[in-house]
């Protein structure tokens, strides 16, 4: 019998790719400002929150703001965001995701989300994948975004089930850390150069099954 009674997920580039349009948004914001965002810069703004993301793109150009125009830019940008998912069809959803998730009620494990997403449910609705997840903690309800363990914590929580009996699957080194704090499996999707701290590395879901996280 496997030690893992429940999964958490995170959303953007685990469940689906909404990744370009972060990019597209927030390099929209940066050009609005004077400079540019590459996609190698965009890479740091990974599993973090809407705030912190913009206070490094700021960084990056040599911005300052006040803070009544960093809550309305980081508004602006949420909103070019949400207008670019209502795009999204259930055909969005990562290659192999749905499979799993099908495997992992059949087996009657827990399923729940942990993101610093604020739209998770909005996202979720748009792919059709909503009535999957058991809890979905979100950028709503944490006050400590990853790598603090607060949102996989509170899923575990949420679930009902001891930390050492999750497993978290993330693709960003921020949500990696985070699992390790909270005690859990941290399973990584993927480059293993990128996500060398997780348990368990893979570049996505096809062919990856429940066993494949070991006894």
């Amino acid at each position: 019998m496997s030690l893992i009674k429940a999964c958490l997920f995170d959303l953007d580039g685990v469940i689906v790719d909404t990744a370009k349009y972060h990019y597209q948004a927030w390099r929209q914001l940066a050009n609005e400002l004077g400079f540019d965002l590459t996609l190698e810069q965009n890479e740091q703004l990974k599993g973090i929150s809407r705030m912190e993301s913009l206070d490094i793109i700021l960084a990056i150009g040599g911005v300052e703001l006040s803070e009544e125009e960093k809550v309305r830019r980081a508004t602006e940008k949420n909103a070019r965001y949400l207008e670019l998912c209502m795009q999204m069809t259930p055909e969005d959803t990562l290659p192999g995701v749905r499979a799993f998730l099908d495997e992992l009620k059949h087996r009657s494990v827990k399923i729940g989300l942990g993101s610093a997403s604020k739209n998770a449910k909005v996202i979720l609705e748009r792919i059709d994948m909503l009535s999957y997840f058991e809890t979905i903690v979100d950028g709503n309800r944490i006050t400590r975004g990853k790598p603090d363990p607060q949102v996989f914590l509170l899923g575990a929580e949420d679930l009902n089930t001891p930390p050492a009996n999750c497993a978290v699957f993330e693709d960003a080194v921020a949500g990696i850390q985070s699992a390790i704090a909270a005690g859990m499996l941290a399973v990584g999707i993927g480059e293993k150069s990128v996500l060398a701290e997780a348990d368990i590395v893979v570049p996505g879901f096809v062919g990856f099954h429940f066993s494949d996280l070991g006894d």
